[in-house]
């Protein structure tokens, strides 16, 4: 048996044809045809009002910190259990992020701890649908209006995933998605911002091009373009979003044979459920998971390293996730914890991702009996 990687980037066939027709464009830069045709297609899949392709999803986070007009002080309340550029994009605007405990069944922010974290100095809630799988966004946005914070939806492995039928991405003010070679739909690197409020579109095109009006002089709207506010490089090449274009052509496809691997290793670890070996993801009712990760959470540390060091020694490479950010060097010099952390805490130690990519259908039998054999020594 060889060696199965914990992830494998799959390629459609049609990445390098259309690479090179960038090249025959003549516009490998941002903003080509390519970038112009994967940011029509988010808007129509997630119903935005504009999308921006970034070159990574850490690029749109950081871009939709300044877009939150966030200051030295404001606090943003997030997750600890998440990736780091959550929380680094506001730390680097001078923000401190608050971070508030998960639910035990999603793993997502625990929406009825969020108020109790709320103070004169909140700016926004960013959310993270982990796994591909919905926070509670009704609570959430009904609390954000209340208190009048903006709503940030981190859901850079939430592409395709929905929440009572509508897309993920599109309930917050501001959202991000990311393309990584991790995600289902990829570019390598890549991400991109999208916006659901009309307000923001016009900063968000100057902050995306180093700061300058430069998209409404391609537009005609103005006769020149000239530095007009703060911003960056965000922009992918046309290369990038040629190979992504590939990609979300073949999004149903790819989304429908990940549902397929992860519905066999949800039957498959059953019994163990049922015995306390481990617990499955929780799902819940008003979500559609786009399948974006596999995991179980064992029953404690010592057991989740036992699992994973067998499963090493038989090539098979399940990985743990988060180091939670609270805990954290950054964390604890940068934000603070608001109430117990003990949810995120045991389960960042439990917690373990099993492969899925596709190509592994064949082998993801042999996967799923040496996990069984590991869990029940």
């Amino acid at each position: 048996m060889k060696q199965i990687a914990f992830n494998k980037p799959f390629l459609t066939g049609r990445e390098l044809e259309y690479i090179r027709q960038a090249h025959e464009n003549m516009h490998l830069s941002g903003d080509g045809p390519f970038t112009k045709r994967c940011q029509a297609w988010l808007e129509r899949s997630i119903g935005c009002r504009k999308a921006l392709l970034t070159h990574s999803c850490t690029g749109a986070l950081e871009m939709a910190a300044i877009l939150a007009v966030t200051e030295p002080g404001d606090e943003i309340i997030m997750p600890s259990f998440t990736f780091v550029s959550t929380a680094n994009a506001f730390v680097l605007r001078g923000a401190v992020p608050v971070f508030v405990d998960v639910r035990e069944d999603t793993l997502n922010l625990d929406e009825s701890k969020i108020e109790a974290a709320i103070t004169p100095r909140t700016k926004a809630i960013v959310v993270v649908h982990y796994a591909g799988i919905a926070c509670e966004m009704d609570a959430i946005r009904s609390l954000a209006r209340r208190h009048g914070l903006m709503l940030i939806e981190d859901a850079a492995q939430a592409l395709g995933s929905g929440y009572r039928g509508r897309p993920l991405g599109s309930f917050g003010e501001l959202a991000t998605i990311s393309f990584h070679e991790t995600k289902n739909l990829i570019s390598g690197e890549g991400g991109a911002l999208l916006m659901n409020s009309d307000e923001l579109i016009e900063r968000a095109e100057i902050i995306r091009e180093k700061g300058t009006n430069r998209s409404k002089f391609f537009r005609g709207d103005v006769d020149k373009y000239t530095w007009v506010d703060i911003g960056s490089s965000f922009l992918p090449s046309d290369i990038l979003a040629a190979f992504l274009w590939a990609q979300l052509e073949a999004a149903e496809t790819i989304g429908a044979a990940r549902k397929a691997l992860w519905n066999r290793y949800h039957e498959g670890f059953a019994d163990a459920e049922r015995a306390g070996l481990a617990r499955r993801p929780v799902v819940p009712r008003e979500a559609s998971s786009n399948a974006h990760t596999y995991y179980l959470i064992l029953p404690d540390a010592a057991k989740r390293r036992r699992f994973i060091e067998t499963l090493r020694r038989e090539e098979i490479y399940a990985v743990f996730h988060y180091v939670p950010l609270h805990s954290s060097p950054a964390g604890l010099k940068y934000g603070r914890a608001c109430g117990s952390m003990a949810v995120t805490d045991t389960m960042s130690e439990r917690l373990v991702r099993l492969p899925l990519w596709l190509g592994l259908e064949a082998q993801q039998d042999y996967v799923i009996e040496r996990c069984r054999r590991a869990l029940g020594r």
